[in-house]
């Protein structure tokens, strides 16, 4: 059994002394924070939820059980609002063949037509839940391949398991296909039987520029406004400037004066636009409502990826210039060890790692860390999640890491992770216990 660093006092109450949290993600008031925005902090824990959060040392608190974290920074547990837990793991038997992502796309359709068995897919997706949970994730959004015969394996599988892990991570679950389905009723009806059937009242697709994007776009809208559904795309996963089916998204949000939730992922091609043309379609964005999740390490694995030449582009979007904006914006997993990346372990705290570098979050605004956790949950509709705050669970992320350099050089392998106040096992599963999935046709 591994517990981390940190040995919590056996009692039901007890307090986590001199924690550095995030400003950002901490509701208790007005806070002195550090240059990094760190507020030190002493945290009260009442039997499975925070009782109280004040500044270090208050003097009230010495009688009771307590360890001292030394300045180490705690962060709520974290919410990954786009994955793919269907797809997860399919690399052994399914890789890339050169990396790109037409390559991608082959190579999960291959695996689709020939495994995707309920078994099959239950197997990987319970085996990314406990990966994502021993990392210290509370919630997670995954997009779920809904084509054909797909959507009657997968969106009961996907029940079941939102079900069995509730209490330990949320789930949520967007049906994913390319936009041109639309145009097919049955598809749509099947599509809407599932999302009612066994969703989360989230409706979503892939965008990209094809002649029917509007017609298609407009009865997204309109079956999301009758359904009361949020919607969730895939948008402009390309290097190509004119790829701008986010300007579309917002338009159709406008036009159809939509009042629930929208978020788009990727808009890599955003961050291609000649200035105005940015600055434009993020004006839309802002007046639509609509909030952007990037996924720096996939992105940077798919995007410019020519065979025997350097990458001249890191493949993610415009994310400074649409936080700058007033657009809600996150980072997030993405796929996890197939096709369309063959890395990745659902471990947000190695996506902020990451991403800090690739998207140089870093010398930037001190707020980034809500990236992973309030904002996500916020469009998640959760509350209550992904921040610290009297009376919420108490569910924490310990490190030993005082400030962002040593947090960010590390991979903080030693973290503990509290859950209603109590150490988690965080052994991670074996890859071994999916080998036997890994000999079906390939």
């Amino acid at each position: 059994m591994t517990t981390g660093f940190a040995a919590i006092p056996a009692s039901g109450s007890y307090v986590l002394r001199n924690a550095r949290a995030p400003a950002c993600l901490v509701e208790a008031g007005s806070l002195a924070s550090d240059r990094d925005g760190l507020a030190l902090l002493d945290i009260i824990v009442e039997d499975g939820v925070i009782g109280s959060i004040l500044p270090a040392g208050t003097p009230a608190l010495d009688a009771a059980p307590a360890l001292d974290l030394d300045g180490g920074i705690a962060l709520p547990r974290l919410v990954d609002v786009h994955t793919h837990l269907d797809k997860g793991h399919i690399w052994p038997r399914r890789p890339n063949p050169d990396g790109s992502f037409m390559g991608a796309l082959s190579a999960v359709a291959a695996d689709r037509e020939a495994n995707w068995s309920a078994g099959d897919v239950r197997a990987r997706m319970e085996f990314g839940l406990r990966c994502a949970y021993a990392h210290g994730t509370a919630a997670i959004r995954t997009h779920l391949d809904s084509l054909g015969k797909q959507i009657e394996i997968s969106w009961p599988v996907y029940a079941e398991l939102r079900a069995e892990w509730a209490g330990r991570i949320a789930l949520q679950a967007s049906p994913l296909f390319g936009v041109d389905a639309v145009t097919d009723p049955a598809h749509m009806q099947a599509i809407t039987r599932a999302v009612t059937t066994y969703g989360d009242n989230l409706l979503g697709a892939v965008t990209y520029m094809v002649p029917e994007l509007d017609a298609a776009l407009d009865t997204l809208f309109r079956t999301a406004i009758e359904h009361g559904f949020d919607l969730d795309f895939h948008v402009d996963e390309a290097n190509d400037p004119a790829a701008r089916s986010l300007e579309h998204i917002a338009d159709a949000a406008l036009r159809h004066r939509f009042q629930g939730k929208i978020l788009a992922g990727h808009c890599c091609s955003l961050s291609l636009q000649a200035p105005q043309d940015e600055a434009r379609i993020i004006a839309k964005v802002r007046e639509a409502g609509i909030a952007v999740v990037s996924l720096p390490m996939c992105n940077m694995y798919l995007q410019d990826r020519q065979r025997g030449r350097t990458p001249r582009w890191r493949g993610v979007t415009a994310l400074h210039e649409l936080k700058a904006a007033g657009v809600p914006v996150m980072i997030a997993s993405d796929n996890t060890r197939d096709p369309f990346y063959a890395y990745g372990d659902l471990d947000l705290v190695e996506t902020l790692r990451e991403g800090t570098r690739i998207l140089q979050l870093d010398h930037s605004d001190r707020d980034w860390a809500k990236a992973i956790a309030a904002t996500p949950a916020e469009v998640m509709r959760l509350p209550g999640t992904g921040r610290l705050a009297a009376g919420g669970p108490a569910d924490l992320i310990l490190t030993r890491a005082r400030d962002w350099t040593e947090f960010f050089a590390r991979p903080q392998a030693d973290r503990t992770v509290l859950v209603n106040g109590r150490a988690i096992d965080r052994s991670l599963p074996d890859y071994r216990e999916l080998d036997h999935l890994m000999s079906r046709s390939a």
